[in-house]
């Protein structure tokens, strides 16, 4: 199922898979200036390339690896690469639609099959993506977009090639899955070898984007902001607050079901239905036992 909508020069596409006729938890990919920023899931490629056709893209930014964000490369890549008949080395196919992403996301974008096991309910709603050709950016590297610019911002904490892109003419910052909205009270779980969400850099990330004046905000799902500054600064601050609860349990010899129960409540469906992938116990543990960060007023 796809959804398009336009924000002036910017034209937004919310994506899902229709199950029982209702799309199921949508993801979001950008459009401006020939570049689209992520390409949602492989169960909705086909309706992507086909909302493309007539459009003139030469390049996609994935802002991180998960599978709801790269599922159109592959085919879009593929859609668009060189025919064999130009007698261009085999080396070189694709190329004329570029894919640039984190370092971190290139193993995975290679050979998502192999680098990214997927759970049964992200096969189920996301579907594997198809490998693609890709190259590296790197932290503040500015991106040409037609009449647009596109800065790079490493914003590890989601996962650990997360990225974001801020216009600075515009003030247009797209944050990917970053910030989304909402209120936490669950995480997924690490894969072994890949990583997986921090959630004291994420903070960190959240309160480095609020820096900016940026005047208009484009999640990786979930409304248009126009506040963005007041979004991500309250976003951190519920983080931390939470965080600091949390590190004072810790500390008074709570246990951590003890911990999750009081700080993010009762169980959630989504738990039974990842199986615990995505859990409050796993949101707990990642305060605790974060290397990257060590919060005011003491050791953890």
């Amino acid at each position: 199922m796809l959804k398009i909508t336009s924000y002036g020069e910017v034209t937004r596409f919310d994506i899902s898979r229709t199950l029982a006729g209702r799309g199921r938890y949508w993801t979001t990919a950008y459009l401006l200036g020939g570049t689209l920023v992520d390409s949602g899931c492989a169960h909705s490629a086909s309706e992507l390339l086909g909302a493309l056709a007539s459009t003139s893209i030469t390049r996609i930014v994935n802002t991180h690896s998960h599978e709801d964000h790269i599922g159109g490369n592959g085919p879009l890549q593929a859609s668009r690469a060189y025919p064999a008949t130009t007698g261009i080395e085999p080396k070189s196919a694709g190329i004329n639609l570029e894919v640039r992403a984190h370092p971190l996301a290139l193993p995975v974008l290679a050979d998502p099959h192999r680098r990214q096991p997927l759970h049964p309910y992200r096969r189920l709603f996301w579907g594997w993506p198809e490998p693609c050709l890709a190259q590296p950016l790197c932290d503040g590297e500015l991106l040409r977009c037609g009449d647009y610019q596109l800065q790079v911002i490493f914003t590890a904490g989601h996962s650990p090639d997360h990225l974001c892109l801020y216009e600075p003419q515009r003030g247009w910052l797209f944050t990917g899955d970053l910030f989304v909205g909402g209120r936490e009270r669950a995480l997924l779980t690490p894969v072994p070898g890949i990583g997986g969400q921090d959630i004291w850099t994420s903070i960190t990330a959240l309160k480095r984007l609020a820096g900016l004046p940026a005047q208009r905000m484009f999640p990786g799902s979930a409304r248009v902001r126009d506040d963005p500054a007041r979004e991500l600064a309250g976003k951190a601050a519920y983080l931390e607050k939470m965080g600091e609860r949390v590190l004072d349990m810790h500390r008074a010899g709570k246990s951590v079901p003890e911990i999750t129960r009081l700080v993010c409540g009762g169980p959630m469906w989504i738990e039974l239905f990842t199986l615990g992938h995505f859990s409050r116990r796993q949101l707990v543990l990642s305060y605790i036992n974060s290397l990257e960060f060590k919060p005011p007023g003491g050791e953890r």
